[in-house]
C-alpha cells in the first residue's frame, strides 16, 4: 500500500506504480511483502530489506534461492533498481508506467539513483536498542520514536 494512501488517503496512478514496484521485488525475492520477516526481527517489510541491500551493494542476496544460479545478475540488479524507483516515498519521484516499460525493454536507458522508499524503517541501536524510528524522508526530516509491538495476526484463507 503506497505511503500517500496510508497517510492521506490519496490514490493516483503513481500509487499503482508503487504497487508494481513491490510486485517486482516480491517476484525476485520469492516472498510476499505482507509475509516478510527478517530472522532477527530488525526488518519488518520487504521494501526496507531491499533498500538495505541496495545501500550495502548486496542486491543479489534478495534473489529467491529456488532460482539457484540460473539468472543474469545484471538483469536482476536492473529489475531491483527499477523496483526501488517505483517505491520511492514521493509519488512525483516515481516513474510513469510508460517509463518503466521503456526501462525494462531498453537496457541502454540509464536509471536514476533511487531515493529512500516509503515505509523505510531504521533502528536506532546506539540510542535505544528497543526503539525504532520512522525515517520519513527528506521532505520533513523528523523522526518519531515507536515501541516494538510483538502482536501476531492470523489470516484464514479459503481453499
Amino acid at each position: 500500500m503506497p505511503p500517500e494512501y496510508v497517510a492521506n488517503g490519496q490514490f493516483s496512478t503513481k500509487s499503482d506504480v508503487y504497487s508494481f514496484g513491490v510486485l517486482i521485488l516480491e517476484i525476485i525475492g520469492g516472498k510476499k511483502n505482507s509475509s516478510f520477516n527478517e530472522t532477527d526481527g530488525s526488518i519488518s517489510n520487504l521494501v526496507t530489506y531491499v533498500w538495505r541491500l541496495w545501500n550495502n551493494d548486496s542486491l543479489l542476496e534478495l534473489v529467491d534461492p529456488v532460482i539457484g544460479d540460473n539468472y543474469d545478475k545484471y538483469e536482476v540488479i536492473r529489475c531491483v533498481h527499477i523496483g526501488l524507483l517505483c517505491v520511492q516515498e514521493n509519488p512525483t519521484d516515481r516513474p510513469t508506467m510508460l517509463t518503466i516499460f521503456q526501462m525494462l525493454t531498453n537496457t541502454s536507458i540509464n536509471l536514476p539513483v533511487p531515493q529512500p522508499p516509503g515505509f523505510f524503517f531504521r533502528i536506532r541501536s546506539e540510542e535505544n536498542p528497543l526503539a525504532e524510528s520512522f525515517q520519513p524522508g527528506p521532505s520533513t526530516g523528523t523522526s518519531i520514536a515507536c515501541s516494538v509491538n510483538d502482536v501476531s495476526i492470523t489470516c484464514v484463507s479459503p481453499r
